[in-house]
């Protein structure tokens, strides 16, 4: 795996506990999707802490002028939740960033193998100054999401204003975006080992879609 690709597992208390929530089998749907939501809120947290750009003002208390900081909000924020699993994360995540632009996308595997888009809702134009992230339920083989990648890579995003967050990574698939993103930063809660023959996480947290939804849907 390439060195410059940077995988940040934040060691935060509250991460674990709802990462461990997820990958209990007996965890219902209802709290199954809270612990989604706060995933997604504290991950979101992390991924902002050094990339939300800020500004310097100079305000009036009861007392005295003093200066703080605040969100520079001239600089937007375009949000990427990958459907249907992404959703889970960007639930929380909204909570965080509640003014975010937001572009829905679904990629899924064909019978052939091959990936099918079955929904694109990305701009044509994305500005310069757009940061963006990607909200991906979890990176298996990381296919998918390098699909995602690189058509955000066509319409001129990459590097520092680009980064994705998710519940879990496995190695194989972090190996593969390394590969064809080496500047990348990925926020995730844990990084699994290894995919079981059917290219499931192990240990994982289970069908993403079908304990958020009750229903197995084609994009997860």
């Amino acid at each position: 795996m390439s060195m410059s690709l940077r995988v940040v597992v934040p060691p935060h208390p509250l991460i674990g506990h709802w990462l461990t929530l997820l990958r209990d089998a007996q965890t219902p749907p209802a709290l199954f999707a809270t612990g989604m939501a706060e995933l997604g809120r504290w991950l979101t947290y992390e991924a902002l802490r050094d990339w939300l750009p800020h500004q310097r003002v100079t305000v009036q208390t009861d007392l005295a002028s003093t200066e703080g900081t605040v969100v520079d909000a001239s600089v937007p924020v375009l949000v990427v939740p990958m459907l249907r699993g992404g959703l889970g994360l960007w639930q929380g995540g909204q909570t965080v960033l509640p003014v975010a632009t937001v572009a829905h996308v679904a990629v899924q595997p064909t019978g052939s193998g091959d990936l099918f888009w079955a929904l694109d809702a990305l701009p044509a134009v994305i500005a310069s100054r757009v940061g963006v992230l990607v909200y991906a339920p979890e990176i298996g083989d990381g296919r998918d999401l390098i699909a995602v990648l690189q058509r955000l890579q066509q319409r001129g995003v990459e590097g520092q204003r680009l980064r994705v967050i998710s519940t879990l990574a496995a190695r194989p698939g972090l190996s593969a975006i390394a590969e064809a993103f080496p500047d990348l930063t990925i926020y995730c809660a844990c990084i699994d080992a290894e995919l079981d023959p059917a290219g499931r996480l192990s240990p994982g947290i289970g069908d993403v879609v079908l304990r958020l939804f009750g229903s197995l849907g084609a994009a997860a």
